[in-house]
């Protein structure tokens, strides 16, 4: 499995959370605004939380980018959630599918092998001894 350099795993998770947290704020803003403060309430810890874990993948993608050293573990760290989350929301829908299953079961695979892939790798290039070189300091 090839490694990726630094800077394309630091733009990587830069950009990507970024675009996570503004389509969060986004459909949040639009609840809001729909008026369905229920709905929000109800997910407000849901939300929280998920904010909470892209903005360590923010940090950690601008960690890398700068060279810093606490940028290896909460990048890791964020990798980890990142696949643990994928892996078991796409069970549970999968779980409370009706009926044939399969489509929905193609669909999911095609969207968490490449995350968990793409995890695996930043994980596998971030603990190489030269991402601990570039990053020590």
């Amino acid at each position: 499995m090839a490694l990726l350099p630094l800077e394309v795993v630091g733009w990587l998770y830069a950009g990507v959370s970024t675009l996570a947290l503004a389509a969060g704020a986004w459909l949040i803003v639009g609840v809001h605004l729909r008026g369905d403060r229920k709905a929000l309430a109800a997910r407000v810890l849901d939300d929280a939380l998920l904010f909470g874990i892209w903005i360590m993948g923010l940090a950690g993608g601008i960690g890398v980018l700068l060279g810093r050293s606490w940028s290896r573990p909460l990048l890791e760290l964020f990798c980890w959630a990142l696949t643990g989350l994928v892996v078991l929301t796409s069970w549970s829908r999968l779980r409370a599918a009706e009926g044939p299953r399969f489509q929905l079961a193609l669909s999911l695979g095609l969207f968490v092998v490449p995350v968990v892939a793409v995890c695996a790798v930043t994980i596998l290039t971030l603990r190489s001894e030269a991402a601990l070189r570039a990053l020590s300091g």
